[in-house]
């Protein structure tokens, strides 16, 4: 499945996510661009990139598109490629495409949520529904051990 996206350096390409086999991959899927818990986690990612890229590399996931993820990556700084899944076939292949609820409202959303994919692109590790604050330590102690 190729999805379009920002590379590290904010260029735009597609990706798919067997380019990756071979290396362990973060792969974290967050609700919203600029948005207050998704810019948080998007900058704990950000400012730890060299704990986490010595061991895998991080793919930052969301249902928008190209033009607010330029803007986010720009203003954020961010150090690590984002995808765009727009018709959010990558949040439905790995369950996070779910009904929400806020003010009694129910639409369907991301569930943020963060998986290890293995050398062979297997799920080695997940988080569901990830509370921001402490996330990123989690996941750099997963993978220290």
């Amino acid at each position: 499945m190729k999805l379009l996206g920002l590379d590290i350096d904010g260029s735009e390409k597609e990706f798919d996510l067997n380019d990756f086999k071979g290396q362990k991959v973060i792969l974290y899927f967050y609700p919203k661009d600029n948005t207050s818990g998704c810019t948080q986690e998007a900058c704990d990612f950000r400012d730890n990139i060299n704990r986490l890229t010595k061991y895998a590399i991080v793919l930052g996931v969301s249902p928008d598109s190209i033009k607010s993820h330029k803007s986010f990556k720009e203003k954020q700084s961010l150090n690590f490629i984002l995808l765009s899944d727009s018709e959010h076939l990558l949040a439905e292949k790995y369950g996070v495409w779910k009904e929400k609820s806020m003010y009694g409202r129910k639409y369907m959303g991301i569930e943020r949520s963060t998986f290890i994919l293995d050398e062979n692109g297997n799920i080695e590790k997940e988080w569901r529904k990830v509370k921001v604050k402490g996330h990123v330590d989690e996941v750099i102690e997963y993978l220290n051990n």
